[in-house]
């Protein structure tokens, strides 16, 4: 009686379950979202790490040495060119010009001495009054005098520009930085400070950055056809700035300048792109990534990266085929560009790729397709 139990049971199991495997097959197909894939021009583009200068940074520097009386600004503030930043005690160089006004007037008169004896003697060495050699030397004094006025003239005059030194001027508009020096502080000879500030135009900003031999040779054959002589790159502005906290920066720029060789001890060629920075947010001394556009590929075939799965550095995506049934697709993956992937094989134009719904996708699925959009801004979501 046991069995027999036992016997109902187990038939009772295997018929629900025959029930429940008959209805999932009797299940109609579901809609599945896809990404039709369409072969397009792609832009490659590269990221180096570069440092950020202003248009201009001039340093200020003590052109004399003294202590500094005064300090005529706010340091981090706005300066226009000619404003008055530093005065260095010109008490020593005061004196320096008088003492070079009165060597001036002493030889002013030595001059009108000469000159006074040299027009006495001419009409008498015309009467042989005087002998020609007495006129020679008349002639020598006072040409010796003219000269002598012309040095002391010239030693008045860099004792004024020395004076003049001493009221150091803002040779740019501009951000000024931190001083170097403060009032009481003797400058202008090590190791006081030589250079006391730095005054920086940040209107535009210029970002060096390195290229590897070969970077440089794929970046060149691009652009080949848009240099001039002065090797600025014509047409639109291509390059991208990310900054340090991996903000994509509002403004492009452009390659204003490649360096003439390649330094032989790194490979490496220097170059700068220059970016508006009209806010003033950029500040030299920054770092940043420079985005650039190193080549183009034509009739690529890109999918989006979520469509792809991996294991063991293999690569597959789930394929709606012409039957509308899941088959897996093995792939090789090149380059990567924001939000999708660009395929070097395994697929052609016109593929359907899974696009949602990995983890119920089996192959031989039956499923509906239905195609949809996908760009980078909803990758970024």
């Amino acid at each position: 009686m046991k069995n027999l139990f036992l016997l109902i049971f187990v038939i009772g199991i295997l018929f629900f379950s025959c029930k429940k495997d008959e209805a999932k097959k009797q299940l109609p197909p579901q809609e599945i979202n896809v990404y039709q894939v369409v072969s397009k021009t792609v832009p490659i583009y590269e990221e180096f790490v570069g440092q950020v200068y202003g248009k201009k940074d001039i340093p200020i520097r003590a052109r004399v040495d003294g202590y500094i009386e005064e300090i005529h600004f706010k340091e981090g503030s706005r300066v226009k060119k000619g404003n008055l930043l530093y005065v260095i005690d010109p008490a020593p160089f005061v004196e320096a010009v008088v003492a070079k006004q009165s060597m001036v007037a002493q030889a002013e008169t030595v001059l009108v001495q000469t000159e006074s004896d040299l027009k006495r003697i001419k009409p008498l060495a015309e009467m042989d009054a005087v002998s020609q050699r007495e006129l020679d030397m008349a002639q020598a004094q006072r040409d010796a005098s003219v000269s002598s006025l012309k040095a002391a003239k010239a030693d008045l005059n860099i004792a004024e520009i020395n004076l003049s030194y001493t009221r150091i001027l803002s040779p740019i508009d501009g951000i000024i930085g931190r001083t170097l020096a403060r009032e009481g502080e003797y400058v202008g000879k090590n190791p006081n400070p030589v250079i006391l500030n730095t005054v920086s135009n940040v209107n535009t900003i210029r970002v060096q950055f390195f290229l590897s031999e070969n970077e440089y040779l794929r970046f060149a054959r691009e652009y080949q056809d848009k240099y001039d002589d002065n090797q600025r790159i014509d047409g639109k502005r291509t390059l991208g700035l990310i900054l340090s906290d991996g903000v994509t920066y509002k403004h492009m720029g452009e390659i204003d300048f490649i360096d003439r060789n390649v330094d032989p001890s790194t490979g490496t060629i220097l170059l700068q792109a220059s970016f508006p920075n009209p806010n003033g947010l950029i500040r030299p001394g920054q770092f940043a990534r420079v985005k650039i556009r190193v080549l183009e590929l034509e009739d690529a075939i890109i999918v989006p990266q979520k469509c792809l799965t991996e294991l063991q550095g293999q690569y597959s995506v789930f394929v709606v085929n012409a039957e509308n049934k899941v088959e897996t697709v093995q792939v090789k993956i090149g380059e990567k560009v924001p939000g999708f992937t660009i395929i070097k094989e395994g697929l052609k134009s016109g593929d359907k790729v899974i696009l949602e719904g990995l983890q119920k996708a089996r192959p031989e699925m039956e499923v509906i397709p239905v195609v949809t959009e996908y760009d980078n801004k909803s990758s970024n979501k």
